[in-house]
């Protein structure tokens, strides 16, 4: 009687996996983090270095255009030189930009280096990401990244609680800025002993190695399942190209797409939460701060039981759902501005808590639905093309709000979500219960076989 072949896919999660998403998903942390903490920086950074609106708006956008650049770059250097040395790489330079932030002396020198960090933020999107679809198995992917998606609004309500405990502190801006510092030293020491990807290092025909990864981490018995529908293994020689190859372009379109309409409004709230809050009257200075971090909490709380429902509900359900009760969550305030404030709070947290879904499969689709070879680029690239709608509007947000007010503002963000909620209803794919290679591939009748199989 033959003996039962076991892939990763279907192994058990063990002590040393649960590490690996805990510290791969410390990228994102940092992420909303250092993105968070500028916009309660900002509220006292802006009288001491005298900032016009213009400065402030290339501030905030700052960090999402070398995010931009990091995330296609990165992404490409991750399948290129492989994923553990640019999980060390980026995070080392993390926390350097955020250590010469202390330093700053004008806007310039603060755009600069918020680029910086921008562009090893975005680089550590593919590389963590890759990491944790590569080696989790498929009953746990949708947590794995759950936890990737709860660790930046961990990372975002964290910073507000640091602005608000350092607000009015003298010079607390600057130890706002440089504290990132912290997490990134953690963060290092706990990444130095995660290993390469064995799909990575098998695909690049190390397979001794991956033998030996996959020995330490899972035991004996374990094999790494075989691509099915993939560009081949010298795709990854072939730079962009087969990530736009037939069937590969409408996902990283579709994608890209997705992830701005998702991602644009929450920034925004990020990146100028407290500007927000005054708008809304729901208070000024270090209250104003308080309440974005309070709505914070509700981003952090919906990604929970988001991380389960994604697979009891299914990815596309979910989705689609959640899209739709974020765009109400918009519109309420959007149509009634000066509403009770407690109307305004419970949309904000609304559209704060079902924000959870979209969030994990911006990060769970990308890693899905392309292979080993490209996966890293794909996230890349459908991060980056998200990123050119984010730079716009957090460099636009403060000069609308200041002519049209905070009504049209909300509006905007609504339409956005109901793009990505029509865009869904007709290309969001359903990969709950599929391994990798199944998920990844472009047979359309034959994944619809097996995501059948895989539901049952």
């Amino acid at each position: 009687m033959s003996e039962v072949r076991r892939i990763i896919d279907d192994a058990q999660m063990n002590p040393f996996l649960k590490k690996v998403v805990f510290f791969s998903s410390g990228g994102s942390f940092l992420d909303g983090y250092v993105l968070s903490i500028i916009g309660v920086a900002l509220v006292e950074l802006s009288s001491a270095l005298s900032l016009s609106a213009v400065d402030s708006a290339l501030i905030g956008a700052a960090a999402l255009a070398g995010i931009f650049a990091g995330s296609i770059i990165g992404g490409r250097m991750t399948d290129w030189l492989g994923r553990r040395k640019m999980f060390i790489l980026d995070v080392t330079a993390i926390g350097l930009a955020s250590l010469g932030s202390v330093f700053i002396a004008d806007a310039a020198q603060l755009v600069a280096l918020r680029f910086l960090l921008g562009f090893f933020i975005g680089a550590d999107y593919p590389i963590a990401t890759s990491l944790i679809a590569e080696f989790v198995p498929k009953k746990h992917r949708a947590i794995g990244m759950g936890i990737v998606s709860a660790a930046w609004y961990l990372g975002a309500t964290v910073a507000a609680f640091v602005g608000f405990a350092l607000y009015g502190v003298g010079g607390g801006w600057r130890w706002m800025l440089g504290s990132a510092i912290i997490p990134c030293a953690v963060l290092l020491i706990g990444r130095h002993d995660i290993p390469e990807s064995p799909r990575w290092l098998a695909q690049r025909g190390r397979e001794a190695d991956a033998r030996a990864v996959m020995a330490k981490v899972y035991g004996e018995g374990i094999e790494i399942d075989e691509a099915i529908g993939g560009p081949g293994k010298d795709a990854a020689k072939g730079g962009f190209a087969p990530i736009f190859r037939q069937g590969y372009l409408g996902r990283i379109v579709y994608l890209g797409i997705l992830i701005l309409c998702q991602v644009v409004p929450m920034y925004a709230m990020y990146t100028f939460g407290p500007r927000i809050m005054e708008a809304f009257g729901l208070g000024s200075g270090q209250l104003a701060v308080l309440g974005e971090a309070s709505v914070s909490l509700f981003f952090l709380i919906g990604s929970i039981p988001a991380m389960f429902w994604l697979n009891s509900m299914g990815r596309r359900p979910l989705l689609i759902g959640s899209l739709a009760l974020m765009a109400l969550g918009l519109l309420i305030p959007g149509v009634a501005p000066g509403a009770n404030i407690a109307v305004i709070v419970v949309a904000f947290a609304g559209y704060a808590f079902f924000s959870g879904g979209p969030g994990i499969l911006q990060w769970l689709y990308p890693n899905e639905l392309f292979p080993t070879e490209v996966r890293a680029t794909a996230v890349g690239v459908a991060i980056a093309i998200s990123r050119i709608g984010v730079v716009v509007s957090t460099y636009g947000l403060p000069l609308f709000l200041e002519a049209y007010g905070i009504g049209p503002t909300m509006l905007v963000g609504c339409g956005l979500l109901l793009v990505g909620l029509v865009l869904s209803i007709f290309m969001a794919p359903e990969t709950r219960g599929l391994t990798l290679s199944q998920a990844c591939s472009l047979d359309s009748r034959a994944l619809a076989r097996i995501g059948k199989k895989g539901d049952r």
